[in-house]
């Protein structure tokens, strides 16, 4: 299992694991999980590494559903920093411990400041990666908040 599964264990919360086989060349993870899985795209969240300026940390992480954009100006806003912009991949690879495409808000290597989009309370169950491409792990959106340490906020853009 991955670090993510495990986490979730862990925590005890309920959850349901779902799998499909990956494309490699399929140009939006989250959406093909969505298509793959028959999902409807705002129930399915990626996760977004942000780099901060004037704030403690030196990275966030971000959680909205695949359908939208981030608004850096807006998780900057949610997690007190002056700037926010995305972080280089290898540098979201290297402090997660997980792929581009397959990065969890849950089980990273390093605890960081999360930020769920608003939209996810309204729904019954959201979908985030589980920690591996193909993989993901369907649960209750206050269960991410409480395991990831995370905040609600709208930060997807307009």
């Amino acid at each position: 299992m991955t670090p993510a599964v495990n986490a979730a264990k862990k925590g005890g919360i309920t959850y349901e694991l779902l799998e499909y086989s990956h494309d490699a060349n399929a140009e939006s993870y989250g959406l093909e999980a969505a298509e793959k899985l028959g999902l409807p795209p705002d129930s399915v969240f990626k996760t977004l590494l942000v780099s901060l300026t004037g704030h403690k940390s030196t990275l966030a992480v971000a959680v909205l559903p695949v359908s939208n954009t981030l608004s850096l100006k807006s998780i900057a806003k949610a997690v007190g920093a002056k700037k926010a912009e995305m972080a280089d991949p290898k540098v979201a690879e290297r402090t997660t411990g997980y792929v581009v495409g397959g990065i969890s808000p849950l089980g990273q290597k390093k605890a960081l400041p999360t930020v769920i989009d608003a939209s996810a309370q309204a729904l019954p169950r959201i979908h985030i990666s589980a920690g591996r491409r193909g993989l993901e792990i369907a649960l209750h959106a206050d269960d991410l908040a409480t395991l990831s340490r995370g905040i609600f906020a709208k930060i997807t853009a307009e």
